[in-house]
């Protein structure tokens, strides 16, 4: 997939976009949606946030689009950093790229990179969203509550990335450097025709010799 520098930040923006998007929903929606319409009394997600003056977060209250600023910017950063050559080194350590199917080998970087990105960004999310405004900060909460994050985040981080987010990103990473991937597929065809001839040249050249 990616080969250089700008391909990985490339791939790795396209992957924070959706990923930051999904999880936003994910944990408005369906982990503290109900609680939200509970306490303001609302019947919809939205108009409960709307009720309470945007999301709970940072000890205030924030417009979604704000939370997505901040998780994008937090994800984008953690990706580039730690998610993806952590992961990659991690899967080499248990598969040869060379010797091993691209399906498998993908399949590894996957789950590495849930393995690594999602206790981390549940650790952001458990100290933005840590209610500070009701009570005093407390250590043991904010492990507890990052536990939490971690138990709802990891089955949903490892079936939408596995199954949904990741060969989405792959499609389109493909549409968009299709030109490079192409011409990459050249080069290893013939780099692949060149050794093939070179034993045929070789024995072409040694007969005459062996006639002699």
């Amino acid at each position: 997939m990616p080969r250089n520098l700008f391909q990985r930040m490339i791939f790795a923006l396209l992957t924070v976009i959706v990923t930051v998007h999904a999880y936003v929903f994910f944990s408005l929606y369906v982990v503290n949606g109900s609680t939200f319409m509970a306490s303001t009394g609302e019947t919809g997600v939205l108009a409960a946030i709307d009720a309470m003056g945007g999301v709970p977060a940072c000890g205030t209250f924030l417009p979604i689009w704000a939370i997505i600023l901040i998780e994008f910017a937090f994800a984008y950063l953690l990706e580039c950093v730690m998610g993806s050559p952590c992961s990659f080194r991690l899967a080499c350590k248990v598969f040869d790229p060379k010797k091993t199917h691209p399906v498998l080998f993908e399949t590894a970087i996957i789950c590495t990179t849930v393995a690594l990105m999602c206790p981390a960004m549940s650790l952001i999310a458990a100290c933005l969203y840590y209610p500070y405004q009701f009570a005093d900060f407390n250590f043991i909460t904010l492990l507890a509550n990052w536990l939490k994050l971690v138990c709802f985040n990891f089955p949903f981080a490892f079936f939408t990335q596995l199954f949904f987010i990741q060969p989405l990103i792959r499609t389109l990473f493909k549409l968009i450097f299709r030109k490079d991937l192409k011409k990459r597929q050249l080069n290893m065809a013939a780099a692949t025709q060149g050794v093939s001839d070179a034993p045929a040249e070789s024995a072409q050249t040694e007969q005459p010799e062996s006639e002699l």
